[in-house]
């Protein structure tokens, strides 16, 4: 049996009372900005001691409509040794990850947004060593520019091939708090990540309050309840028997020096429905997606879409593109990402 000791003074640091620590000076370059705001979104650090983590989660339908509720728990003993559960209606699941490395799971698959659980709650900064500027190109926006009260850094993932660099997509926006360095919105890809009601954790922020939309309608939502201290146990963080020994699939927010880039080798071009352009349907359909060891896409999601029709065939493209597969310190591995399919009409 674990024994939990609240800590109720972090709960006691909610905004607006909670006093925030102030930044001297804002630099003027942004890989120091980000190199000065990572600290406080380091997780990871074996300096932390064991701690618990409780929120729920709310999806919802491609009309905005909520539909799912879930809860997602965290416990967490050292860098390598921590565990996860999500629990909703008809669904749950278990992962372990031991001090050997080994990531264990049980129970239901996940949808896009609960397997990113953990990166939007607690990594929603990039890492330190996929800012290397030979991997990631940066620019900084003072939003709005007369009076800022968000410094905006935007990061492009880039290889250099044959000497020539090459840019993948789109760039993701990191806003932050000038004085304090405080993460407020995530501008990635079609989606916008909002996060509130910030709390202080041993020298980390951690926002109990976290909105996904893309462009006015909600995605998905979640609350933190619970942040306590923990007395762990070894029985606590090891997984049972019937557990499945499963290679980590890295999102495609982690590290890019060991992630060897996987190329689109297949794109099948979706095909604009022509119901659609007869009723004037047009914008942009985000479709989640898992690219397997195969290099074939898996567990196809879509996030948001201006209507049935045009999501219908962006996941009929989509489904059928192959990726030479990614691997992970010289393994195969899956891949979570997010693909944007634009449909537009013709003047």
């Amino acid at each position: 049996m674990r024994t939990l000791i609240v800590l109720a003074f972090l709960l006691a640091l909610l905004l607006p009372g909670f006093s925030q620590t102030a930044v001297s000076t804002l630099p003027k370059d942004a890989h120091e900005i980000l190199a000065a705001a990572a600290p406080f979104y380091d997780f990871s650090s074996p300096e932390l001691k064991p701690w618990h983590l409780k929120a729920r989660y709310q999806l919802y339908d491609l009309k905005g409509n909520p539909t799912d509720q879930g809860v997602w728990e965290y416990w967490w003993m050292s860098p390598k040794v921590h565990r996860s559960s999500w629990s909703r209606t008809g669904a749950e699941h278990m992962e372990w990850s031991t001090a050997e490395g080994a990531l264990y799971r049980s129970g239901s698959s996940l949808r896009y947004f609960e397997r990113e659980m953990e990166w939007t709650l607690l990594s929603p900064f990039p890492r330190h060593n996929v800012l290397a500027p030979d991997r990631m190109k940066l620019d900084l926006k003072m939003l709005p520019a007369d009076k800022p009260e968000l410094a905006c850094v935007g990061t492009t993932l880039q290889w250099v091939v044959d000497g020539r660099r090459q840019e993948a997509g789109k760039a993701t926006y990191y806003c932050l708090d000038p004085a304090t360095l405080a993460l407020r919105v995530v501008y990635d890809n079609q989606l916008t990540k909002e996060f509130s009601q910030l709390v202080k954790i041993q020298g980390r922020y951690l926002a109990r309050q976290v909105v996904v939309t893309a462009g006015k309608q909600k995605l998905f939502t979640a609350s933190v309840d619970t942040v306590e201290a923990l007395n762990p146990t070894a029985a606590m963080f090891s997984p049972p028997a019937d557990a499945t020994l499963k290679q980590k699939s890295p999102s495609l927010h982690e590290d890019s020096q060991v992630v060897t880039t996987g190329s689109l080798v297949k794109k099948t071009q979706p095909v604009y429905p022509s119901l659609s352009k007869r009723a004037k349907e047009q914008g942009v359909v985000t479709v989640a997606a898992v690219i397997g060891t195969d290099g074939k896409i898996h567990d196809l999601e879509v996030l948001a879409s201006p209507s049935p029709k045009l999501a219908e065939s962006a996941v009929d493209a989509v489904s059928k593109w192959e990726y030479q597969p990614y691997s992970l310190n010289g393994e195969l591995v899956e891949v979570d990402t997010l693909v944007d399919v634009t449909y537009k009409l013709g003047k």
